[in-house]
């Protein structure tokens, strides 16, 4: 691992600027304009500008509503999910999957936020015959699931006030929180406790928790979480495994980090 604060101290490689400059967009982790990104790379300004804007064009970055500052685009979110189900990590990661799906009785699944939606990267289904499907791929809302409330939990105050200003929190069910004041309350006690729940509120029938995998910065990867049908289980049955996810949870982060 590079030390940041020595690289404009050297030249760095032409082949390695391009990789450098997604490390240090990644390592921040909201999104930043050219210039502080290039406080720490000490390129020629052309070169970083020049350097944005073609990773831009190829779908790597994206701009930020501000029209200044980058963040990775779907190429770049696409990629890291690719790196995440290599066939090493994968196995793994199902290995754990299974053993936590099997101590719970219901189905488990990791999901990752893309821009706009939770997107499932993996899951093990219940042996139960009533089960939910919820295939890997599926995109589910922010603001309606487990998953994404817990992710929306960890956004900076700004990045989710604008996040309320902007969309639309569609009813899924009669339980969904389509209230901006009523969802931020929501999120500030997720925050606290370090957990999400759905209530019904994605779909009708079907509960749900969820916690955070997170990165050796404490930043969320990714949720594990499980789901069941309201015919078999209630929300505090799901509750009530909360140490075992949690434990599941520590065990994947460390898998991805090592």
């Amino acid at each position: 691992m590079h030390d940041h604060a020595s690289l404009t101290d050297k030249t760095i490689p032409t082949n390695m600027r391009l990789l450098l400059l997604l490390e240090e967009l990644v390592r921040v982790g909201t999104p930043i304009t050219p210039t502080a990104v290039n406080e720490v790379l000490g390129l020629p300004k052309p070169t970083i500008h020049r350097l944005f804007h073609t990773l831009e064009e190829e779908g790597f970055l994206q701009r930020d509503i501000d029209g200044r500052s980058y963040a990775p685009g779907v190429r770049l979110r696409r990629f890291a999910g690719a790196v995440l189900s290599t066939s090493r990590i994968r196995m793994v990661r199902q290995t754990v999957l299974k053993a936590l799906a099997e101590d719970i009785g219901e189905t488990c699944n990791i999901a990752m936020p893309e821009r706009h939606a939770m997107v499932y990267l993996d899951r093990v289904e219940t042996k139960w015959p009533l089960r939910i499907q919820l295939p890997i791929g599926t995109e589910v809302s922010f603001h309606s699931t487990a998953s994404g409330k817990m992710y929306l939990s960890t956004l900076k105050p700004r990045l989710f006030s604008k996040y309320l200003s902007i969309v639309a929190l569609d009813a899924q069910t009669e339980f969904t929180l389509t209230d901006p004041n009523a969802l931020q309350a929501e999120i500030e006690v997720i925050r606290a406790q370090g957990y999400a729940t759905d209530n019904e509120e994605f779909m009708k029938g079907m509960v749900a928790v969820a916690v955070p995998l997170l990165d050796s910065q404490n930043r969320l990867m990714s949720t594990l979480s499980v789901h069941a049908p309201t015919q078999r289980v209630k929300l505090s049955d799901l509750k009530a495994h909360l140490p075992r996810l949690q434990s599941a949870a520590a065990e994947l982060s460390e898998l991805v980090l090592q």
